[in-house]
């Protein structure tokens, strides 16, 4: 009993919240939100007792949002401003929508007043298809103007005019066509290429890896990137990856010597005291302890070392202009590092994770070559970081 009257006063406190909060909404001029609320709460036990300050909010809410669009319409309909077309559309699919939000609903009675809540709903679909002909008329007729320009931007503008015409009015005339004309046209092309001005050879699979741009996921809506020309394709920007130097350190075998000690059981043995007597339980039984022993190893470590450093530069060229835009200076770094060991004594004495370099013997150190390629891993990342963070377009 105690828990249903509990559930019950929960329901009223949220109730009472749920219409103080739509009745704020309403208060501030957020119709539809306010809608929303009310339409919500009443999707069940709409007759309910509890439920009547949301139908009394529900009908000043609905008048006070269909007045305020309809004085919006005959304003931008006076106006006859081709810009308010969309905004003229929209308002029209606002009244529709707000309608059809409410239908399910209905009626609504008002119990006090023994009738049921106003709802006035009006037939917008003339409207509708005429706001949508001049809206689409509109979009087309500007999409067009705007691609009679030289200006990537503007192609770029009439894309997205057309594209939201091809959701609004799909098929409409050659919108299709209009868009991938439109894309092509508005579309940044990069070409990128390296440039060698060290003494040492770039290896040819290095430079191919770095500029594989299927890899990087880089390409973007607005912005191709090409490390082979293409026919009949004017490129925009240039990026050259410059390598500027290569350090490569002498191989090295660093020796290293060190002991290890652990004490380890080694069965057991009668507990004495200080004076050296046997220590006994209770039965008269001697009380047996670990014999502890100490245990060393003595290890000869041995580390096989080298490393390759590649500093380059990233030029960002205008080829309209022929202007250096940015550079950006690059770093990067592998290091070749393997380690093996023999011993003497009991291995025991160090730790488990070490006996795979006692496993272990010397091997050849990777060549120059490989050295570089290896820093293309870490090149690569910093280059995409530099695109990425760095647009060709401000």
């Amino acid at each position: 009993m105690r828990k249903i009257i509990l559930l019950f006063l929960f329901a009223i406190i949220a109730s009472c919240s749920g219409v103080k909060s739509t009745q704020s909404l309403l208060s501030n001029g957020n119709y539809d939100a306010a809608i929303e609320k009310a339409v919500n709460a009443l999707r069940t036990n709409k007759t309910a007792k509890g439920k009547q300050d949301y139908v009394y909010l529900l009908e000043e809410a609905f008048a006070k949002a269909k007045q305020r669009d309809l004085s919006s319409l005959n304003l931008l309909i006076k106006e006859n401003n081709p810009i308010n077309y969309e905004r003229v559309f929209n308002l029209y699919n606002q009244l529709h929508n707000r309608q059809e939000r409410i239908k399910p609903i209905l009626p609504l009675p008002l119990i006090k007043e023994g009738r049921n809540a106003i709802f006035p709903m009006d037939d917008y679909s003339d409207e509708l298809i005429s706001s949508k002909t001049n809206l689409s008329g509109y979009l087309y007729a500007n999409a067009k103007k705007l691609m009679t320009s030289k200006n990537k931007l503007d192609f770029r503008q009439a894309f997205d005019d057309l594209s939201y015409l091809d959701k609004l009015n799909p098929n409409y005339k050659d919108v299709r066509a209009l868009m991938d004309e439109a894309q092509l046209k508005g579309t940044d092309f990069v070409n990128v290429y390296t440039k060698n001005e060290t003494n040492m050879v770039i290896p040819q699979r290095l430079q191919d890896d770095l500029l594989d741009f299927s890899t990087y996921g880089l390409n973007d809506k607005w912005t191709v990137y090409h490390n082979n020309r293409q026919k009949n394709i004017n490129y925009d920007y240039g990026m050259i990856v410059n390598f500027r130097g290569i350090n490569m350190s002498p191989e090295q075998i660093r020796e290293k010597q060190f002991i290890k000690e652990k004490q380890i059981k080694d069965g057991v043995k009668n507990l004495v005291d200080a004076n050296g007597n046997i220590v006994k339980d209770s039965l008269g039984n001697p009380i047996k302890v670990d014999n502890l022993k100490t245990i060393s190893i003595n290890i000869y470590e041995f580390t096989q070392f080298k490393s390759c450093q590649v500093t380059a530069k990233v030029d960002y060229i205008d080829f309209r202009t022929n202007q250096l835009i940015d550079a950006f200076p690059v770093t990067s770094e592998f290091v070749f590092e393997y380690i093996y060991a023999n011993y003497n004594g009991d291995k025991r004495a160090c730790d488990e994770n070490y006996y795979q370099y006692f496993d272990r013997r010397a091997v050849p150190f990777p060549t120059n070559e490989q050295m570089i390629f290896d820093t293309g891993e870490d090149l690569k990342a910093k280059l995409k970081s530099i695109i990425t963070n760095n647009k060709f377009r401000r």
